[in-house]
């Protein structure tokens, strides 16, 4: 599974990943970290609107099937604009005719014709190869004729990004190709060396549009057979996840930066409103693209299952009957409809709420000739109802909310006649803006969390069938532009769609989680309560998440707060939760009289209420909380216990990749290190010293230490690796992690693969670097693996004339990691942890050649296939086969 950044991919693609527990109960909401999660406090929409009492029809021109689509447009002809549809609008007059119902915007600024931009489309290919099918998804001019459908193999994805002088066109774009993996092939680009070391824009791929490539990657996973049916469901929502934090975070910080100035302050030299054009024409087009995967692919199949999102006019006398009382008695006592009048100005909605606006005729009970009204949808109400079984056969059948309001919308205006109704979203910026010089980091997040619902307007949603009149009143209304307007074949948020069903034939084959035979009862014949520090005074436990279970590290924490023995607890937390057992051994631990501490960031995206929630649970059960240090994120994955004995004191520590979330360590692969070794130890006890106390940095003996250290020494690597390669000598590098965005890292990669050094990358989300370009980065390759689980591990290795040097890390070669966070790099030095890791961590994605995606100098991610009579391997499927047996 994946999941959004970076905050974005992991939150990834960032909140907290993509994906935590999803709620049956069809409470699911998002993290961009690609995340989703459970959560009461937001809202999202459902399924298309239509008039009420309209005869439904699909728009999508597929005569020989019937399409199942949750999505009820009228069966009027599609809007046109210039004698042409929908799809390939052209821009807007500046001043839209709007019907008798519509009453005059009240804005006082109205938005220039120069600044509307055309509706994209999706451009597709005629050619049809094979199944999984994706669309063209390009920044070139729209077709004009209707598209079809692209059905290869293979999606490859391009960003392009020239220089400030090069009149080049940026573009991005997931295109198919059924070609097996290609030989190398260099690029040849006119880059510069730059007289301070550095190199000219044209060397770099700009990030934003890198974090948009990776979301066409999870949403390819969604057009691929090669997953079961229910687990493309969940790609689709994991995208949907993605691209609303995609638009929260990166869209609305691009628009801040475009507010003060239209100035490229980054390496690539892009300016903010060429970002934005770009992204605007991406994201149409993959959005299109993802209700065509969900419409015309998942739901017929779907349906072929017997799980159906019934429209209306597919219910029967019994079924209509019952979802007519479920809205007079469930939906309508929390519906609050607000006319737009001068005495109910337009209602300030919150951010990604599901709202509905209605056209209306007619006078109400006071006499006023009221034209339009707003629904806001309650987040209490969930999006899909599930219909009773004795009226479908105990079927997986659903209905929308979305169609239960339109069909009963008319009982909110007693006396009134309802013209339409159409449901809406407005997504805002929920960025945080918290100053370093607060007094209570908590107090004041608390305010802007407040504010997050109602941030800058960033994006507008409608259905296809909404009138153009009506969607241009919104915009208008929001102050936003036709590019910021997004018309959708279905579900306005398709992240509350019901996925979790009881059906495991379309589901992943479940697996067994390994504990390590180290901390098997077993094995060790010692006292059961303290056998975990009996196995950790042996030698060095690693833990590979989620082959292996996460029940070792609870446990430790368990026998730690139990343990008469264990004297102190420090343990750094960034996304966790109240029901957490890692957060109740800690509480326990306090309560028996420990002393524990807890550095808990309360700045993890998406999390912030989250983690306010387990501070205040842990100070009143007795342990110290802190709250990092103001101005950089404590990001670090860090335990330390510390325990007398023999009238000694001894630490034992847990160090990982990932966080201390248990539900995340069933769908992220992580790493995880269990040791007692005395100078890693010590190490831990410093940096805990840093962030709770003051004083200068520590200085370390093992441990790599962001913001201090760490950037440094991987620069002073790759220089000993240059310097090998200069003097005829082996020079090998291989990094997997999330992302890399660091220039200096990047210029230091240029410099080695010129001085012949052997760089290979695996990179989840975001590259900025472009690999095998002549002259540049010959020697450079960069790959992605995108599968069932979300990658997540962080590897540092460097050959070192066989002197190996590798490190697991918490950090990605990110600005934000290196210099605006604490991260810990940790060396493993016990050889047959060295040789796990090298193997079943780096080489093993190396070797995959289906779930891997291979980037080229242009930019662009080609998805490899096993060349001619190659056998299959997929890097995570082979760890599910020789750690956990699945398939034998």
């Amino acid at each position: 599974m994946t999941s959004a950044s970076n905050d974005h991919s992991e939150n990834m693609i960032n909140k907290q990943s993509v994906i935590e527990n999803v709620s049956k109960s069809n409470q699911v909401e998002t993290n961009l970290s690609g995340k989703i999660h459970n959560s009461q406090n937001k809202s999202s929409g459902d399924v298309s609107s239509i008039a009420p009492h309209q005869d439904k029809t699909n728009t999508i021109d597929k005569p020989e099937v019937k399409n199942p689509s949750i999505d009820e447009p009228s069966t009027t002809k599609p809007l046109q604009i210039d004698d042409k549809p929908l799809a390939t609008k052209k821009p807007a007059p500046s001043t839209p005719a709007k019907p008798k119902a519509v009453r005059k915007p009240r804005t006082t600024t109205k938005k220039p014709a120069s600044s509307a931009k055309t509706l994209s489309t999706v451009t597709k290919s005629a050619s049809q190869t094979t199944a999984n099918p994706i669309n063209n998804i390009t920044s070139k001019p729209a077709m004009t004729t209707t598209p079809k459908p692209l059905t290869t193999a293979l999606a490859t994805i391009s960003s392009k990004a020239s220089s400030k002088s090069s009149a080049t066109s940026k573009s991005l774009a997931l295109t198919t190709t059924n070609k097996t993996t290609p030989a190398n092939t260099l690029t040849k680009i006119a880059w510069q060396r730059l007289e301070d070391g550095t190199y000219s824009p044209n060397s770099y791929i700009h990030r934003d549009l890198s974090l948009l490539a990776f979301h066409l990657r999870v949403l390819a996973q969604a057009a691929s057979p090669r997953h079961p049916l229910l687990e493309r469901l969940f790609f689709l929502i994991i995208f949907s996840s993605n691209m609303d934090e995609f638009f929260e975070i990166r869209v609305a910080g691009i628009m801040q930066k475009l507010s003060v100035g239209n100035v490229a302050d980054t390496p690539h030299g892009m300016r903010p409103s060429e970002v934005l054009d770009e992204i605007s024409a991406i994201t149409h087009k993959a959005i299109a693209e993802q209700y065509r995967i969900l419409n015309e692919d998942i739901l017929p199949a779907l349906a072929k299952q017997d799980i159906r999102y019934l429209k209306r006019d597919e219910l029967n006398a019994k079924q209509s009957a019952w979802m007519k009382r479920y809205f007079i008695e469930q939906v309508s006592p929390v519906l609050t409809p607000i006319s737009i009048d001068p005495a109910h100005p337009f209602p300030r909605l919150v951010n990604k709420s599901l709202n509905f606006i209605a056209t209306l005729e007619g006078k109400d009970a006071f006499g006023r000739d009221i034209n339009l009204a707003i629904v806001p949808a309650p987040r209490s109400l969930p999006r899909v109802i599930r219909l009773p079984d004795e009226l479908t056969g105990g079927k997986e059948h659903h209905v929308m909310l979305s169609a239960i309001i339109h069909e009963h919308i008319g009982e909110l205006f007693p006396g009134m006649n309802v013209t339409g109704c159409h449901q809406f979203r407005l997504t805002r910026n929920a960025d945080l803006d918290l100053a370093d010089d607060v007094d209570d980091i908590a107090k004041a997040l608390e305010g802007e969390l407040e504010n997050r619902r109602f941030g800058d307007k960033v994006r507008l949603e409608v259905t296809t069938d909404c009138p153009t009149p009506i969607s241009d009143y919104l915009l208008e209304e929001f102050g936003l532009h036709n590019n910021q307007l997004y018309r959708v074949n279905g579900p306005v948020n398709i992240t509350r769609l019901l996925f979790d069903f009881n059906l495991p034939d379309l589901r992943y084959q479940p697996f067994t989680r390994i504990v390590p035979k180290a901390f098997r009862r077993d094995i060790d014949k010692l006292d059961k309560t303290t056998s975990m520090f009996a196995a950790m005074r042996k030698g060095d436990v690693l833990v590979h998440h989620p082959f292996d279970s996460f029940t070792p590290v609870i446990n430790l924490l368990w026998q730690a707060a139990n343990d008469p023995k264990v004297l102190a607890i420090k343990q750094t937390l960034y996304r966790s939760g109240t029901n957490s057992e890692i957060v109740k051994a800690l509480a326990a631990a306090a309560r028996n009289g420990k002393e524990v501490t807890a550095v808990i960031e309360l700045r993890a995206r998406f999390d912030e209420a989250s983690n306010i929630a387990v501070a205040n649970f842990l100070q009143e059960a007795g342990a110290v909380v802190v709250y990092g240090i103001v101005g950089y994120k404590t990001h670090a994955k860090l335990m330390l216990i510390v325990r007398r004995e023999d009238n000694r004191i001894r630490r034992y520590v847990h160090l990982g990749t990932g966080n201390y979330h248990a539900a995340n360590a069933k769908v992220y692969t992580d790493y995880g290190l269990f040791t007692a070794d005395p100078d890693i130890s010590e190490d831990v006890h410093k940096i805990f010293q840093e962030l709770t106390g003051m004083g200068k940095p520590a200085n370390l003996k093992k441990l790599l230490h962001a913001p201090f250290t760490l950037h440094d020494k991987l620069i002073s690597f790759i220089d000993d690796e240059i310097a090998h390669a200069k003097a005829g000598k082996r020079a090998h590098i291989i990094i997997k992690v999330n992302a890399l965005t660091e220039r200096r890292l990047i210029d230091k990669l240029y410099d080695a693969s010129q001085a012949g050094v052997t760089v290979e990358l695996i990179l989840r989300s975001i590259c900025c670097l472009r690999p095998q370009v002549k002259g540049l980065s010959e020697n450079i390759t960069v790959r992605s693996v995108i599968g069932r689980f979300l990658e997540h591990t962080r590897v540092y290795y460097f050959y070192n004339n066989g002197d190996e040097r590798m490190y697991c890390a918490s950090a990605d070669w990110m600005d934000r990691n290196l210099f605006h966070r604490v991260e810990v790099a940790f060396p493993i030095e016990d050889k047959g942890l060295f040789k796990q890791i090298y193997h079943d961590g780096l080489l093993n994605y190396l070797k995959d050649n289906t779930q891997s995606w291979a980037l080229d100098g242009n930019g662009d991610w080609q998805q490899n296939q096993p060349a001619v009579n190659e056998p299959v391997h997929i890097a995570q499927d082979h760890l599910l086969k020789v750690i956990n047996r699945v398939g034998e």
